[in-house]
């Protein structure tokens, strides 16, 4: 634990980066999962902190794309 701590604060630029990187995958994958309605994602993307990963492949892989509307 005390090594940890000396790491981070050592490298608190990248700390503050990493905090950065995963609020932004974070907010961008619940809006998604609000928005299309799928509840069991919400909550998994909301309570699991993976530092974007499973933001990032729920936004890649699962989350429902818009068709193209033709006029």
């Amino acid at each position: 634990m005390y090594n940890m701590m000396q790491f981070l604060l050592a490298n608190m630029l990248l700390f503050y980066l990493l905090i950065i990187w995963t609020i932004i995958w974070k907010g961008l994958a619940l809006w998604h999962a609000a928005r299309n309605r799928q509840t069991v994602w919400y909550i998994v993307l909301l309570i699991v902190n993976t530092v974007g990963i499973l933001e990032i492949i729920y936004l890649a892989f699962f989350r429902k794309k818009k068709h193209d509307e033709v006029a």
